[in-house]
């Protein structure tokens, strides 16, 4: 007896998984091909172990399909060893490391929802398992996995009691092409679907289909499969046929042992200790007894076992993750002193750029300042020696009997102004006001053969006048009578001043040869220039019948 009890625990730690995934190898990855090898060897715990080391070896690689493909492994050996909840929680976890739109992905999907069902199914979350296999039914590309998914569907809705709809999906199977007698789907739907109409009306006769079936599986030497028709051959009968019912039961044990099935055992011997003589009764419940009660503590050790694989790799994956933030945190402050010293290099370099251009700029700015000053000193030469020396040159000219005392006075001033350069407008009405000496400056232009005409002047007209708006106006008028003189021509001038609306406007007329392109040149290109100064206005134009008109305004204020 006790070696027989040795047996039957050495058959538990070999049992393995009813339905596994189809075994992809990956050449890149060793665990991964490890956890397969010990998963084809029934080592379930030890596949467990290799395909969370290939999980995190897919991490680090950044294979997300690898990774869900590891975890689902994962999900569905600790579902065949009954860890529902933890199988429930790694299946999840596995789903954002695919994605539904991309069609290469869409079937190992299609296999995670479908382990979903199976554990939410067992676990009697029958709404759930219904959408999770719906789900899977929905993803898969292979007809083969939808019909298994389809049959999946169909008894978690027969163990709701929903019969009709369990047997349209099962009837969507039979009539499926792909499904043919010799296949190993075909006696497996056949049971289901015949189980589920007995369970819909007890008085339907299953056996033909169960006995079918069987035939089908012995011929194929498919031990799963007759275990399972043996089971529910045993269960038809136990309350018709007893004795058939033991025949049934007695051969489900047997091939549950052969295919080391723990639980197919233990559920093999419930129907022994139920239907057998009282003689065997009891061997068969201690039997029962020690082999569920090694199956429960080798159950909640793979439980326990898989509990701490997965908190290790959890606290080593923390663990890497504080690891790499310290790093990033390091190379953080290495790069914010990188960008520091960077930063005051790029400064350093800025402000000597900036030095050197400050310094190049000064230099300009005084080399500009000298030129302005030369510019200064020569339009002042222009302005107030060379406007003036012409103005005498035409008063000797025009007058025959010169008075040689104010000759001698007007040459004086010249000579003062040409001796100190900086003198500054002072001479435009330095001992006469300004209407007077503009008056004669104007009048030093006329001639036995030029008439000047001065319309509008008087003290007033200038009155508030600011000096520097005084001196413009005074050589922009000179400007125009040098340039009558030496290219007009013109034997009548007439000038005339007007003050209104805070504007005085000056109107300059003669009859000289005028212009003939309309932009002032020779002497009077600055003259627009000396306009804007005041903010004034000019225009030139040139009469039908010859001559010049010009015309120039500038506020008062």
């Amino acid at each position: 007896m006790k070696n027989y009890l040795t047996l039957l625990l050495f058959l538990l730690l070999l049992s393995c998984n009813k339905h596994k995934p189809a075994n992809p190898t990956n050449g890149n990855n060793q665990y991964y091909d490890k956890a397969w090898y010990f998963s084809d060897h029934n080592i379930p715990d030890s596949s467990f172990i290799y395909f969370n080391k290939a999980k995190d070896e897919f991490l680090n690689h950044n294979d997300s399909v690898g990774i869900a493909k590891s975890l689902i492994n994962m999900a569905i050996i600790s579902g065949d060893q009954n860890d529902y909840f933890g199988s429930q929680e790694i299946s999840l976890s596995a789903i954002k490391y695919l994605s539904i739109n991309n069609e290469n992905q869409r079937e190992i999907l299609s296999s995670n929802y479908n382990n979903l069902g199976k554990v939410a199914h067992h676990l009697k979350r029958y709404d759930d398992a219904d959408q999770f296999y719906i789900q899977s039914i929905k993803l898969a590309n292979k007809e083969k996995s939808r019909m298994i998914y389809i049959s999946n569907l169909a008894i978690n809705l027969s163990d709701q009691k929903r019969y009709s709809e369990a047997l349209s999906y099962f009837e969507k199977i039979i009539r499926n092409k792909s499904l043919t007698n010799d296949s190993s789907s075909f006696p497996r739907v056949l049971t289901n679907m015949s189980l589920t109409k007995w369970r819909q009306n007890p008085n339907y006769n299953p056996v033909p289909s169960f006995l079918k079936a069987l035939y089908i599986r012995e011929k194929k030497n498919d031990l799963w499969g007759q275990n399972s028709s043996y089971a529910h051959l045993a269960d038809y009968y136990i309350q018709k046929q007893s004795d058939s019912a033991l025949f049934y039961a007695n051969k489900m044990y047997l091939v549950a042992q052969e295919i080391k099935s723990a639980d197919d055992q233990l559920e093999a011997l419930q129907k022994l200790i139920k239907l057998s003589p009282a003689r065997e009764t009891k061997f068969f419940f201690n039997v029962y007894q020690n082999l569920n009660d090694s199956v429960q503590t080798a159950r909640s050790a793979a439980k326990n076992q898989f509990a701490v694989i997965r908190y290790n790799s959890e606290k080593n994956k923390a663990n890497f993750l504080k690891a790499q933030a310290e790093n990033v945190e390091k190379q953080k402050d290495i790069l914010v002193r990188n960008i520091g010293i960077g930063t005051l290099i790029l400064c350093l370099l800025l402000g000597y750029f900036l030095y050197q251009k400050r310094k190049k700029g000064l230099q300009q700015e005084k080399e500009i300042e000298v030129k302005k000053t030369e510019l200064k000193y020569v339009k002042k030469i222009h302005d107030r020696v060379a406007n003036r020396v012409y103005q005498v040159m035409s008063e000797v000219e025009n007058t025959p009997e010169i008075d040689k005392n104010d000759l001698a006075d007007k040459l004086d001033v010249i000579y003062k102004i040409s001796r100190d350069l900086s003198y500054d407008n002072k001479d435009v009405h330095n001992e006469e006001s300004f209407s007077i000496e503009l008056t004669k400056m104007l009048y030093a232009y006329a001639s036995a053969e030029t008439n000047i005409i001065i319309e509008g002047r008087g003290e007033n007209l200038w009155e508030a006048i600011k000096d520097d708006t005084k001196a413009e106006v005074f050589c922009i008028l000179q400007e125009l009578m040098i340039n009558m003189k030496k290219h007009s021509g013109a034997n009548t001038v007439t000038l005339n001043f007007k003050r209104e609306n805070d504007r005085i406007t000056v109107l300059y007329v003669d009859n000289g040869k005028g212009m003939e392109v309309l932009t002032p040149k020779n002497g009077l290109r600055n003259t627009e220039t000396r306009i804007e100064s005041i903010s004034g206005h000019i225009t030139f134009d040139t009469k039908p019948d010859g001559g010049l008109l010009v015309e120039f305004s500038f506020p008062t204020l």
